[in-house]
């Protein structure tokens, strides 16, 4: 009997140790509290990117060039008639050899020759940017009874994207300031007790993705007729921005 009490009363002051130990407040003050936040907004592209693209093939190196020529100036004077607000540009104007391939019963004396060019390819690209996204499939169409499409791409303009750098902010910031106060209060603090030391906006600018050049595209001479091209079908879709903030909070 005298056993049972003493493992009664042992037992007993294992549970009043446990519970005194546990109603010891833990000291917050002075801490020091590193806290991550994220922003996230969408917003709709308001602006395209188009490459339209030009390519003949001649025996006559000036004959092929003349065709790009040519064909250029008209594909851009389309795309100025259909959207007179779009912003554009040449680039990657190209002349290429074209040699015959090398037949597998030649001599060792027939390959050992310098083999001459049967013809010459020569291509140019034309760069088209514009908001105009209503008139985009009649644009293109126009511009594809000529030239070829070589490459579109949807985005923000600059306005749109400064106007949503500062939503983001203002969305990362709010989150930030929303955690705080859910850790205080988790620790038993009054929100209004902590003090924000340092804010690191981590990844700032980063979110625009350089996009792969297009590829060029090794097409075949295109016809000389000019025939009527169906619009093609555009969906601009949205563009994500996010933003990663880190905080430093101390408790007063």
């Amino acid at each position: 009997m005298s056993r049972l009490k003493s493992s009664i009363l042992a037992l007993a002051c294992v549970a009043v140790s446990a519970t005194a130990f546990a109603q010891v407040p833990i000291q917050t003050s002075g801490a020091l509290l590193i806290v991550p936040a994220f922003g996230e907004v969408k917003q709709a592209n308001d602006e395209a990117r188009l490459t339209l693209m030009i390519e003949e093939q001649d025996k006559d190196k000036a004959a092929a060039a003349s065709r790009v020529n040519q064909k250029m100036k008209q594909g851009m004077e389309i795309v100025r008639k259909e959207d007179p607000s779009a912003v554009l540009s040449t680039r990657g104007y190209y002349t290429y050899a074209v040699y015959p391939e090398v037949q597998p019963r030649q001599t060792n004396n027939e390959a050992n020759k310098v083999r001459q060019p049967s013809g010459w390819r020569v291509g140019q690209y034309l760069e088209v940017k514009t908001n105009n996204l209503t008139s985009l499939p009649k644009t293109v169409a126009a511009a594809q009874r000529v030239l070829a499409m070589n490459g579109l791409q949807f985005g923000l303009s600059d306005t749109a994207a400064k106007k949503l750098d500062g939503q983001r902010i203002d969305a990362t910031y709010k989150n930030l300031t929303e955690r705080i106060a859910a850790i205080a209060r988790a620790m038993g603090r009054n929100p209004a007790d902590a003090v924000l030391d340092t804010i690191d906006f981590e990844g700032s600018g980063n979110y625009a993705q350089e996009s792969a050049a297009p590829k060029m595209m090794r097409a075949a001479a295109m016809s000389a007729d000019v025939a009527q091209v169906e619009e093609p079908s555009f969906e601009p879709g949205e563009t994500t921005l996010t933003m990663r903030v880190v905080g430093k909070v101390k408790f007063r």
